[in-house]
């Protein structure tokens, strides 16, 4: 290929450039958005060349908007957080059609008559920062990574309206096929494979290094609107059409029905379709179309009234039952799961299920060797929903929990009243640490990034964490002889860590992972208490006078604060500057 002959002024250089993008852009939208192609891949290789060796030698000619900004980045040790200028609400589930039928009495009532989403902000038509829906009001600065996207422009393309802002709400998903490339290239280099493409949309988003966000080819559908200056929507149809128009991916398969009854059609028309796309659907999402009856109806605290998400029966097959084991979870809950034969499930492999508890197995009567039918709906862990009795062997046997954990050797207990068999030995139990330190860790509670449960393992097996608080004492020598850690994910780790030092008191009491309290109880407790010293004095009574703090969860989280270790953990949360933030409106304290 002959090198393209390059302006000397920067002037010329500059026009190149603009020209050059603007015909890049031109191609992207056809070919990615419109699935018709202008120019062949040479053509196209041509022109990308010729702009990355302008920009190579006029550096400041590169521009946010520009393709060649699509490539990644260097690495970096953690995601800033972005503030979404109107939170990101998450939809209600139907799972029939009367359950349609209720969302549109309501919608009229009120009016008297899987993906994973993110946030896209364009200014001026560029676009600027991408974020993560997080918990709705505060989400991950993930653009670096969402400029990989192909399909995504960086600058919005036609239409006679540009807006000043716009948040433009989307969903990332990557294909069946991109999915099983991915998964084939780790299982080469003997990497854990994903789960399901959901979890490898969300692990490719969630990259320090964009460099590998960008070699997985990850695309995105456009749906819903955020704040906006300078543009409004009259219809959620008029919404998806504008952004075609610039350049925005949005799902073709769409339609605006007259009725509810229409509505129930359209879903039932895709009853069988879904299984052909070359993506995962377990539902359709339907919205009032007119955006001033939107904002008439509003949204509850976490979900608008104007649209709610279709689910459609989860997919069953059959499979064996090669094993049964136990696992222990961080309350102690012993919880049995089913070791299956693998069987594809709706394009996910599935190898294990849940049998939740003892009850659940002896009302089934799942043995050792049966045949059943498993089931995986949305994100929850498969489980088996019925065993195929015929052709049952002769040789099976009843299961029955074992009486002593398996982690620790302790003689479980079922409580009174309860279904679950507990491992009572919570200050010893290896198992139950592991998972408090996982659960700890974890994205929604300190979010420390890098400490995999292997490595918490080795953690907990060199004597080194004992209970969460450890963690904040860990030096670099302590990590580097883990296995597959090396110098600079040590660094990341405990820079993870000691960012981790600045918390919020509802993420904190949360991360503790007290039984029945999960992340809206601990805000909630947060916000009437303010500081951890109050919430750790306070009676089960206190608590339970806190409007939607029942009493099942006031006496579990007073049991918590009441016990020898809890205190210990607190007192060394204090020593190693650990600070938690409470609400803006209450007292807030330096310290424990």
């Amino acid at each position: 290929m002959i090198a393209p002959t390059l302006p000397e002024d920067i002037h010329q250089a500059s026009e190149r450039a603009r020209f050059l993008r603007d015909e890049l852009q031109k191609h992207n939208i056809a070919y990615y958005v419109h699935d018709a192609p202008t120019v062949s891949d040479a053509e196209y290789d041509a022109l990308m060349n010729e702009l990355q060796a302008l920009e190579t030698r006029f550096p400041e000619l590169v521009s946010p908007d520009s393709p060649t900004q699509r490539v990644g980045a260097p690495p970096v040790s953690a995601f800033g957080s972005v503030t979404h200028r109107r939170p990101m609400l998450s939809l209600g589930n139907a799972f029939s059609d009367d359950d349609l039928r209720g969302f549109d009495t309501r919608v009229k009532r009120a009016l008297g008559m899987d993906l994973l989403a993110v946030s896209l902000t364009y200014e001026n038509g560029v676009f600027t920062q991408g974020a993560t829906r997080g918990d709705g009001t505060t989400g991950e600065d993930i653009t670096i990574n969402l400029r990989t996207i192909k399909s995504l422009p960086l600058r919005l393309h036609g239409g006679d309206v540009r807006p000043e802002l716009i948040e433009v709400r989307g969903e990332v998903f990557l294909t069946h096929a991109e999915f099983a490339r991915i998964n084939a290239e780790r299982e080469k280099t003997g990497e854990p494979v994903f789960a399901n493409p959901r979890n490898a949309a969300a692990g490719s988003l969630r990259q320090l290094d964009s460099n590998i966000t960008a070699g997985r080819r990850l695309q995105i559908y456009c749906y819903g609107i955020g704040e906006t200056r300078g543009y409004r929507p009259d219809t959620q149809s008029g919404l998806l059409d504008r952004y075609r128009a610039w350049g925005l991916p949005t799902n073709p398969y769409r339609e605006v029905c007259g009725d509810i009854e229409g509505v129930i059609a359209f879903t039932r028309s895709w009853q069988d379709k879904k299984n052909a796309m070359e993506y995962d659907m377990d539902g359709v999402v339907v919205k009032v179309n007119d955006v001033r009856l939107q904002e008439e109806l509003g949204a509850l605290a976490r979900s608008p009234r104007w649209a709610i998400a279709y689910k459609y029966p989860a997919l069953q097959v059959q499979t064996k039952v090669e094993d049964i084991v136990v696992q222990v979870g961080r309350t102690g809950a012993l919880t049995p799961l089913a070791i299956l034969a693998p069987v594809s499930v709706g394009g996910v492999i599935v190898s294990r299920a849940t049998l939740h508890n003892q009850g659940e197995i002896a009302r089934k009567d799942v043995r050792v060797g049966d045949m059943v039918v498993v089931q995986r709906a949305g994100e929850v862990i498969p489980e088996v929903v019925r065993v195929v009795f015929e052709g049952r062997p002769a040789d099976t046997t009843r299961y029955v929990l074992p009486g002593e954990c398996p982690s620790c050797g302790t003689p479980v207990a079922l409580p009174e009243g309860e279904a679950v068999t507990r491992c009572p030995n919570a200050a010893g139990c290896p198992a139950q640490l592991q998972t408090r330190l996982e659960h700890f860790v974890s994205r929604n509670a300190l979010d420390i990034a890098g400490l995999g449960t292997r490595h918490i393992a080795q953690l907990i097996e060199a004597g080194l964490v004992k209970d969460p608080a450890d963690l904040f004492y860990l030096k670099k020598e302590d990590l580097l002889p883990l296995e597959r850690m090396g110098d600079k994910l040590a660094d990341n780790i405990l820079g993870g860590i000691d960012k981790a030092k600045k918390t919020t008191l509802a993420r904190l009491i949360f991360a503790f992972g007290i039984r029945h309290c999960g992340e809206k109880g601990s805000s909630i407790l947060a916000r009437h208490f303010g500081t951890l010293e109050k919430v750790a004095q306070a009676s089960a009574d206190d608590m339970d006078r806190i409007h939607e703090i029942g009493r099942t969860t006031a006496e579990s989280v007073a049991a918590f604060f009441g016990l020898p270790e809890t205190t210990t953990m607190l007192d060394k949360l204090q020593r190693a500057g650990v600070e938690a933030a409470g609400d803006d409106s209450a007292p807030v304290s330096d310290h424990f």
